[in-house]
């Protein structure tokens, strides 16, 4: 087959392809390739092209033995690392070489075990703190009253918190699997906002905060999944109270449809404003990841998660819309929730 002939056909497939001769030089190799080793590779010695010890022993086995071999490459493509899995095989006294693209099942697996850990983690302190209680509440505290209802108290609130992390965590999961399949109900958001604010009436008047609703627009219907919903603007106006209680005022605003451009649509705005501390910048773009906290301590105190704006996030997704966290130290959060009302280009 001529040289033309094996271009052409390295071309037309599909994967990156390398094709070394009996001299050890690149014979062939198609356009795909050039992304990942770079160009201009046409006779250069296969060691100058490849340059990873794992992939060129594996050529130097296939070669010597004309058994097929699977070697792991690793580049660079921008600022982000890329993981290839090579097949090595024998092909009429050439060597062809395949690159599988493995990164994004690589950074699934890193955030599999990344997960295990955070649960793993997460679990660990309460676990540690009831087992801890119960020794000592069956040996030294076992007859001082006193004693023993703190330690049951502090054990109550450990046990409530992993129960909260274990809902959580199914709920996270829930959501992702529904993440893909578009809400069909039509929702008053007028309505759904006042039944969560009535439904957090006891968290405000624990925390000495006013919650103002203020309906600019008091008759838009979205579509999505009211429940969904309500636990968006459940955990955005809790987390209001419990991190902008020092502000004292919480604000929660359901504003007209207007264009959102990077929506490309109509879109309603739900806007939930407070007064507090407000967060750094340099926390805002990672808020949303799973088990993020900007004050771990802070966060457990007052039952967090780590697990809510995740939650919120892949809701948010569900119905084609947008969060934006807009804070600033010192005056506060605003937290902006837009839903599309039109079809989203």
């Amino acid at each position: 087959m001529t040289a033309e002939r094996i271009g052409a056909v390295i071309d037309a497939l599909p994967l990156p392809v390398l094709l070394i001769g009996p001299d050890e030089r690149v014979r062939a190799a198609n356009s795909m390739v050039d992304s990942i080793l770079g160009p201009e590779l046409i006779g250069k010695h296969h060691i100058t092209a490849l340059r990873q010890p794992a992939i060129i022993a594996a050529i130097a086995e296939t070669s010597r033995t004309q058994d097929p071999r699977v070697a792991r490459y690793t580049g660079r493509h921008g600022p982000k690392d890329t993981v290839y899995r090579v097949s090595v095989a024998a092909a009429e006294g050439d060597i062809l070489l395949t690159f599988e693209d493995q990164t994004a099942a690589e950074e699934a697996g890193q955030m599999r075990r990344d997960f295990v850990a955070n649960v793993s983690h997460e679990l660990r302190t309460p676990l540690t703190a009831l087992l801890g209680f119960i020794e000592t509440l069956s040996g030294a505290a076992k007859e001082d009253p006193v004693a023993r209802d703190r330690f049951l108290g502090i054990m109550a609130h450990e046990a409530n918190r992993m129960t909260r992390l274990v809902d959580d965590l199914m709920s996270l999961s829930r959501v992702e699997e529904d993440e893909r399949v578009r809400p069909r109900e039509h929702v008053d958001l007028s309505a759904l906002l006042s039944s969560v604010i009535k439904g957090l009436e006891p968290q405000v008047n624990a925390a000495g905060v006013t919650v103002t609703l203020d309906l600019v627009t008091s008759d838009e219907m979205v579509q999505g999944d009211a429940g969904q919903l309500v636990q968006v603007f459940t955990n955005l106006v809790e987390n209001a109270i419990k991190y902008g209680a020092s502000g004292e005022e919480v604000t929660v605003q359901l504003l007209p449809r207007a264009m959102n451009q990077r929506l490309r649509c109509d879109a309603i705005q739900i806007k939930v404003t407070d007064k507090g501390d407000g967060i750094a910048e340099h926390h805002i773009a990672r808020l949303t990841e799973r088990f993020y906290r900007v004050d771990n301590h802070r966060s457990r105190e007052v039952g967090g998660t780590g697990l809510g704006l995740a939650i919120v996030k892949h809701i948010i997704n569900r119905h084609r819309g947008r969060l934006l966290i807009e804070s600033e130290e010192g005056r506060g959060t605003q937290v902006s929730v837009f839903l599309p009302v039109g079809p989203v280009a």
